[in-house]
């Protein structure tokens, strides 16, 4: 037994000693292409650029290293885009990305990709394998293992961010075994080290809380965000353990990117970095494909040599008022160009913008139907009645409803949406009525409810039409599967106002 341990131990110290001896890997293969993001190279392209274009503006500081999420693009691609809007105006000729590891139960150590790049539907991000050896002989705990990076979704989402937004630098790779303090400052300052005299940005890939309530996760990720940009390790570790131990339902993580995030913070520090800045914050609940009752929470955060301490005004734009008082015209405007704005961005690039506005009447929670028509004529509504979304969220779902899933209709394709005709009425709650002769045509949407059959008709539908109350509730029997005469006897009736715009109207 002592033979096998001593031969173990010498196959070790041989590996750290002859790291310039290690053979060089080939391209890392795309793992998670049309998974986490786009898998077409145009459609994947055309995201980044999308989410670059409609990123938040730059603080005007150079970035040293950035903290950006790696969940699917449809919940974080935007977030992660507020991210890499901070330095896309800098030059740089190496990025690093240090991911945490998801795929491999018991790695506690750092690999570091040695090998020629990584390869993404956009081409291969080519490595800068002398920069990646330097760093492996610099530390025993610093290694290359090839399985640890094969799967692993957190380095390669970014890579797509890197390759459209700094097309000329290479790339270095590191997926982070384990938040180990004393692993990622010595990996902090081991990187320090290489990077010193480079043009480098250092991306630390890390998403936040995972599974607790939306309302949960605003509590954890805003103190977990601020203890970041304080641009101090140890108080992230502390905020985090501390939040783990506060009993929040579902909590299962704060970061998942801890040890990343640690090493990054280490690392810019020694760069000079003496400044954090909270750029933005959401959770998947916020997000057109995500849910409030269980969501997993993104930020993006920059470290600068800038001057003020930690900036976390970023995390005010993640307020969402509940109350309302109106739509504005401004409102209306917003709410239209949101609705076409997904359907274009899904249709082309197979990814979903994110709202940008917090003004409270876009948050309150109200109902809505999005209706699409091309040359006059229908081609499609859906909308979502409850009173249980926030508005803008429900135009976005509703728009890619209507474009997708009406059954009346083939699917809409992207050689359509020039010629669509967008109109989104906003529902008033629903109040039931004792009987039909309560409901008024031309101001009332309509309800029918019978033997376990509904059907609704928005206010402007019977007028379009030209019917009257009886033939407005006989077509809304047969909507419903029900005969034209089921309104006269047993049936409920709901009734219900809209707001209804659309686009070419003066608001």
């Amino acid at each position: 037994m002592k033979k096998i341990v001593f031969a173990l131990f010498l196959c070790c110290c041989t590996f750290v000693a002859c790291a310039d001896e290690l053979p060089l890997a080939g391209v890392r293969e795309a793992a998670v292409a049309d998974r986490f993001y786009p898998g077409d190279a145009g459609k994947l392209e055309g995201a980044v650029r999308a989410y670059l274009e409609n990123a938040l503006p730059a603080n005007g500081e150079r970035p040293i290293a950035l903290v950006a999420p790696h969940a699917g693009y449809v919940y974080s691609g935007q977030v992660a885009a507020d991210a890499y809007a901070q330095a896309v105006d800098y030059d740089y000729d190496v990025v690093v990305i240090l991911g945490t590891n998801h795929t491999t139960p018991g790695f506690d150590q750092i690999s570091v990709y040695y090998g020629e790049g990584y390869r993404t539907p956009l081409d291969v991000a080519e490595i800068d394998a002398e920069l990646a050896l330097e760093l492996m002989e610099s530390d025993a705990d610093f290694i290359f293992r090839e399985d640890v990076h094969t799967g692993e979704h957190s380095v390669e989402v970014q890579v797509p961010f890197v390759q459209v937004a700094f097309p000329e630098a290479e790339i270095v790779t590191a997926v982070i075994g384990a938040p180990d303090p004393d692993l990622t400052e010595r990996f902090g300052l081991a990187l320090a080290r290489v990077l010193a005299g480079r043009k480098a940005l250092i991306v630390a890939s890390s998403d936040l809380s995972h599974y607790p309530s939306g309302k949960g996760a605003d509590e954890v990720d805003r103190k977990v965000l601020t203890a970041v940009a304080s641009l101090d390790p140890t108080a992230v570790s502390g905020t985090i353990s501390r939040q783990m131990r506060a009993g929040v339902s579902g909590l299962s993580t704060c970061a998942c990117g801890e040890g990343p995030m640690l090493a990054a913070m280490v690392a810019a520090k020694a760069l000079g970095a003496t400044r954090g800045i909270a750029v933005n914050y959401v959770h998947s609940g916020g997000t057109l494909f995500g849910e409030s009752s269980r969501v997993v929470g993104y930020g993006a955060v920059a470290f600068t040599g800038g001057e003020g301490g930690a900036d976390t005004r970023g995390l005010d734009r993640a307020e969402l008022a509940s109350a309302s008082g109106g739509l504005s015209a401004e409102d209306r405007e917003y709410l239209l160009h949101f609705a076409r704005e997904t359907i274009d961005q899904y249709l082309t690039t197979g990814t979903v913008p994110l709202p940008r506005i917090s003004r409270p009447a876009l948050w309150s929670r109200q109902g809505a139907f999005v209706t699409l028509e091309k040359h006059g004529q229908l081609r499609g509504c859906i909308g979502h009645m409850a009173e249980d979304t926030p508005l803008v969220l429900t135009v976005g779902r509703m728009a890619l409803q209507a474009a997708l899933r009406d059954r009346r209709f083939r699917p809409v394709g992207a050689e359509e949406i020039p010629e669509l005709e967008l109109e989104i009425s906003v529902l008033t709650p629903f109040a039931r009525v004792a009987g039909p002769e309560e409901i008024v045509i031309g101001r009332d949407g309509v309800v029918v409810q019978k033997e376990g059959h509904r059907a609704v008709y928005l206010p402007q539908v019977a007028p379009e039409q030209g019917w009257d109350r009886e033939e407005t509730l006989g077509h809304l029997c047969v909507k419903a599967g029900l005969g034209a005469d089921c309104w006269q006897q047993d049936a409920e009736f709901y009734t219900f106002q809209a707001d209804v715009f659309g686009e070419g109207e003066e608001f």
